[in-house]
């Protein structure tokens, strides 16, 4: 079975656009478990601008799922510049108080709107290398975030890494456009074969949703998929419950 692991980034969205605890991060995280969820997901970065380093605590005590937390393991501390918002205590200072079942590395930088590149392990191998033995050693399954390129599968398993999760924008783009869609998804297909060569577990996520989720879930070896943004609008559609049915059955369909 894929698991599904569901990113609540976009619910911390919309309760920080007011000055509210409306929606409540924990309890819809709940919501997300008891319609089936296998997983919740949280990708905080120094602006909290929608995760905020309180809720991963907050989400620590209650989860009865794997808990994954994203992000650049390079972000330091960050004081906050808003009234009732706690100071941003570094990505790597966070995980290690919270100590979540699975931790993704993701080189992305504050002024990204979103994560749109994986790891160039050539360049940065030997620098993540000894973040992923300290989480090796505290107990935490590590995930790389990376493009699908074959050849940097290997370098993956050689830093240290249990697993990659596959940046998946490039095949959602091609079935958005219809066009060349098994060329693309060929590519990572090849890109699972070597990660699996390299002894590396796969996870996805970006982009995913209802439409293109069946083919990719044939991935071979695809062990967990990480989905925010479409499954949040399909929520509002469908209801919350209905939305998390939906997509466990696009990945068993």
């Amino acid at each position: 079975m894929i698991a599904l692991s569901v990113n609540l980034n976009k619910i911390a969205l919309i309760r920080n656009s007011r000055d509210t605890a409306n929606p409540d991060v924990p309890l819809h995280a709940q919501m997300c478990i008891d319609a089936g969820a296998n997983g919740i997901t949280v990708h905080p970065r120094p602006d909290q601008r929608h995760i905020r380093a309180r809720d991963c605590f907050d989400l620590a005590q209650m989860l009865s799922v794997e808990f994954n937390i994203e992000g650049n393991p390079f972000s330091g501390p960050r004081k906050s510049e808003r009234a009732g918002v706690g100071d941003y205590p570094g990505f790597m200072e966070l995980v290690r108080a919270v100590r979540p079942a699975q931790c993704t590395l993701v080189p992305d930088t504050e002024q990204q709107l979103t994560s749109d590149h994986g790891f160039d392990l050539r360049r940065d191998g030997e620098r993540i290398a000894p973040i992923l033995a300290e989480l090796r050693a505290l107990g935490i399954r590590s995930s790389l975030f990376m493009d699908p390129d074959p050849a940097q599968m290997p370098l993956a398993a050689q830093a240290g890494a249990d697993r990659v999760e596959l940046y998946t924008e490039t095949y959602a783009r091609a079935c958005e456009k219809r066009e060349n869609v098994e060329a693309v998804f060929g590519r990572f297909v090849e890109a699972a074969q070597a990660a699996t060569r390299a002894g590396l577990g796969i996870n996805a996520g970006h982009d995913l949703d209802l439409h293109n989720l069946p083919r990719f879930a044939t991935l071979p070896g695809l062990l967990e998929v990480s989905i925010g943004h479409a499954l949040t609008v399909d929520a509002i559609r469908l209801g919350l419950a209905a939305a998390i049915k939906a997509y466990q059955r696009a990945l068993s369909s």
